[in-house]
């Protein structure tokens, strides 16, 4: 059976030619052809022998991902994506205008299985993880897509479906091509993972010698709180989850992010803010404040601005960097836990 060839970073691809006789200096070059000129037939790649060319017809594909639907915000022009795969399964993704950039949010698995009960996109269960390739594409199809428009990606984030750190081997792979130079160049500090807080696997990434930002949705300043809020906190408590947001600050040098969702009465109360102020407290680390984003099923509520200000306001006189980020795309529900997707019936 042929494989992605966009499931191999650079390396893999190298190693593959040096074991059929071929230089592996290859491998950049149909990287540029794969990643810069966009291409999705070997034939094309016509600084490669003829030969080459058709070892890799034997053993590989190049696949692209379909879109199926889109939507556009009439508030902030967020453009949320619905992509359907090669077997049948579908994916959201969205990109994210702001004052001179574009952000990418990509989706690593479909569906999820750790039930945070605020976010809509494990409610219908996991169904697998995403292959690289299938990271890779959904930026490739909004990175031409602004090519159009003479715009480009400036940041990734990996926030879409899905848990990044439980698919751990193939989201390494994908940032490895989306940020190397000869396939995606996407800077490694331009990119952001985010996770729920497998701390096992925050401790794994400290040590990839990768220069990404790490967000950890943290929602809750207590275990018993948390744990009702995200049951993965029963695996991974605070007191674990901190030490290893600590310990990536240290290996890696970069300031951890917290996200805190404000949701009324639930966890933005005086008692909640003193709490989240004394956990975090001498941690060199950020903390971006985001009102709820409701759906339909959960009958949570959102906080007030005047309460996000408050929050704001007592965990910077703590000396806790903490802003009050804007959540986009509210009105076609690709804000903040708010991807989706039904499966079809039949």
């Amino acid at each position: 059976m042929k494989q992605e060839i966009k499931n191999l970073t650079l390396e893999e691809i190298a190693q593959f030619l040096t074991s059929s006789g071929e230089k592996p200096y290859h491998a950049q070059q149909i990287a540029l052809w794969i990643y810069k000129k966009d291409v999705s037939n070997f034939g094309e790649m016509t600084d490669l022998s003829l030969k080459l060319r058709e070892k890799l017809k034997e053993n590989f594909v190049i696949q692209d991902i379909r879109l199926i639907a889109e939507k556009v915000s009439e508030i902030d022009a967020t453009r949320k994506f619905l992509f359907q795969l090669a077997d049948g399964q579908k994916i959201e993704a969205v990109l994210i205008p702001s004052i001179n950039r574009f952000t990418a949010c990509l989706s690593t698995q479909i569906g999820c299985k750790f039930g945070c009960i605020f976010c809509a996109s494990g409610r219908e269960g996991f169904v697998r993880n995403l292959e690289p390739g299938e990271m890779v594409n959904q930026l490739q199809f909004m990175i031409r897509n602004l090519n159009l428009l003479k715009q480009r990606v400036n940041n990734v984030v990996f926030m879409g479906m899905g848990e990044p750190l439980d698919n751990y081997d193939n989201l390494i792979k994908a940032i490895k091509i989306i940020n190397h130079p000869y396939a995606l160049n996407i800077g490694a500090r331009k990119i952001t993972i985010s996770t729920c807080g497998l701390a096992d696997k925050i401790l794994r990434l400290a040590q990839e010698n990768i220069q990404v930002e790490l967000s950890v949705s943290l929602h809750a300043p207590n275990d018993k709180l948390r744990s009702a809020l995200m049951p993965v906190n029963q695996k991974y408590p605070l007191k674990s989850l901190i030490s290893a947001c600590q310990k990536y600050f240290l290996s890696t040098k970069r300031l951890v992010t917290f996200e805190y969702l404000l949701i009324k009465d639930v966890n933005d109360t005086q008692r909640n803010l003193r709490e989240l102020r004394e956990l975090l407290k001498g941690f060199k680390g950020k903390v971006n404040l985001i009102i709820y984003n409701p759906f339909k099923g959960i009958n949570f509520e959102p906080s007030s601005i005047e309460r996000a200000i408050v929050f704001q306001k007592v965990l910077k006189t703590a000396g806790i960097i903490t802003t009050i980020r804007q959540s986009k795309g509210r009105d076609i529900e690709a804000a903040c836990g708010q991807l989706l997707l039904k499966r079809e019936n039949g």
